[in-house]
């Protein structure tokens, strides 16, 4: 069971977890935490949110297709689109520039 204190303000803490991660794995958090300008603590709780709510909506972790970044999927959707014409010919924009 995750241990909850108390500060000094007498109000509690959130609970705390200690978790033992492999190096790597660690290696890994910290750079993500870095990229997003996130400590260390705060990118694991990020990550573990995610994860629970994945888990709890029945999405399976394991499977490959769904851990495909927002990006690359709103790339391959756009991709995935017909061509069409455009309606009309482009229109000219006129810029006043100062004199």
């Amino acid at each position: 069971m995750a241990t909850r204190q108390t500060s000094a303000s007498g109000r509690p803490k959130s609970p705390r977890i200690q978790v033992v991660l492999p190096e790597d794995l660690c290696a890994r958090l910290t750079s993500l935490a870095e990229q997003e300008s996130r400590t260390v603590s705060n990118m694991a709780k990020v990550l573990i949110q995610k994860g629970v709510m994945l888990y709890e909506k029945g999405v399976d972790l394991n499977d490959q297709h769904e851990t495909i970044s927002s990006t690359e999927g709103f790339r391959s959707a756009l991709e995935a689109q017909k061509t069409r014409r455009l309606r009309g010919a482009p229109r000219r924009i006129r810029i006043n520039r100062p004199s």
